[in-house]
């Protein structure tokens, strides 16, 4: 239909044209004298012109996208260059060019338009340059490349469409959390990551002396003043150091803070050479072994940059489908946005497992929130809010709230 409506306008423009030319010869035929006949010879170039354009094939242009890289990280500039090649150098008085951009790429910051007007002339090769600042996480696919051009009194307007795809792929935002352990065990000494992560997440099972290289977050304060030395409090000895990591892909307004999170905890475990896997429950799952390597890695997070928040089952039925990740006594870590008591009824069966709870800067915890979070707790549960822009000052403890 559309098609059907075009070629109707494209007949009348030029059904006009020649109209508008058999008026004018018309008029300096009887009108006679030098303006009727000066008028008419300076129209008639310009409605040959008209004419010969409105058969010229833009159709036949030769295209070519290149981008500057297939692989982003967010924040980088995503660069393109069009390269338009023609056989026949018809004069062009104008060239509308716009390269289409994908839906998530037109609230990214513009250093150059990708739709731009050019005056190419007789030009064979017209080349374009733009570039997109801070483009955002995710595949992004460029389908195609629309040209316009057009006479000078817009009577004839050609245009065309050039079907050419790229693709290239944005990988989410991570916080460096091997750093922040670093900065924050300069006073007691060099301890290893890994294990400063275990001891964070695993139960205090006892006290005992406090050793040079301990942590000072783990000193036993109360222990500390009843035996008058200090006390330093031991964790539970974990079986195995794997984990699986369970990202909560319900609707939320939060969900970038959680990709970003679960993208900067995997990273470091992997770093650190512990085992990990993922699971993403979405309109597609997607549920990786437990690996150490980059390559292992660089699928994670290659995952992470086109995932969405597309799930149509809550966290808790994700959990109750994925238990068999229990059974291989690894460490469940659970990253979402909010609680439910659904969640909250799950979690109550499970043994071994962190829960991280992601909040935007300055967000409070509700009371229905710290209802169900102290009921977790009672059960000796690691529950810990993250909050945005703080990643890296470590994490902070429901309980200390």
């Amino acid at each position: 239909m559309e098609k059907l409506i075009s070629k109707l306008k494209y007949s009348w423009k030029l059904f006009c044209l020649l109209l508008l030319t058999v008026v004018v010869f018309c008029y300096a035929m009887f009108q006679g004298g030098f303006v009727s006949w000066f008028l008419f010879y300076s129209f008639l170039p310009f409605a040959c012109y008209s004419l010969i354009l409105s058969f010229y094939p833009l159709h036949h242009f030769q295209i070519e996208r290149s981008i500057n890289q297939e692989q982003f990280s967010i924040g980088d500039t995503f660069q393109a260059k069009i390269i338009i090649r023609r056989k026949f150098p018809f004069p062009l008085f104008y060239l509308i060019v716009e390269d289409i951009v994908p839906y998530k790429l037109r609230e990214s910051e513009s250093e150059d338009e990708s739709k731009k007007i050019l005056f190419p002339w007789f030009k064979k090769t017209i080349t374009y340059e733009y570039k997109l600042l801070n483009v955002p996480r995710g595949e992004h696919v460029f389908t195609a490349i629309r040209l316009k051009t057009g006479d000078l009194f817009s009577l004839i307007e050609k245009e065309s469409f050039f079907h050419l795809e790229s693709s290239f792929l944005v990988y989410p935002k991570y916080i460096n959390l091997d750093q922040v352990k670093q900065v924050g065990n300069v006073e007691q000494g060099s301890t290893g990551t890994a294990r400063s992560f275990w001891e964070e997440t695993t139960i205090a099972v006892g006290v005992r002396d406090y050793q040079p290289g301990d942590r000072f977050s783990s000193v036993d304060w109360k222990a500390t003043a009843r035996r008058g030395s200090i006390m330093t409090k031991e964790f539970e000895q974990m079986k195995s150091t794997d984990a699986v990591v369970i990202m909560d892909r319900s609707k939320t307004e939060k969900f970038e803070l959680v990709v970003i999170f679960t993208a900067s905890i995997i990273r470091a475990l992997i770093k650190n050479n512990v085992n990990v896997g993922l699971v993403s429950a979405g309109r597609e799952e997607a549920a990786f072994p437990l690996q150490s390597n980059e390559k292992h890695l660089r699928d994670i997070f290659c995952h992470l940059a086109k995932v969405d928040c597309d799930s149509e089952r809550s966290l808790a039925a994700v959990l109750n489908e994925n238990i068999k990740w229990d059974e291989r006594k690894a460490r469940n870590i659970i990253i979402t946005a909010h609680i439910t008591i659904d969640l909250v009824r799950k979690l109550e069966y499970l043994s071994t497992y962190s829960l991280y709870v992601i909040k935007e800067e300055g967000e409070q915890t509700t009371i229905e929130e710290q209802v169900m979070l102290e009921r977790l707790m009672k059960r000796q549960a690691t529950i810990k809010i993250i909050y945005e822009g703080r990643f890296h000052d470590g994490f902070k403890e429901v309980n200390s709230r």
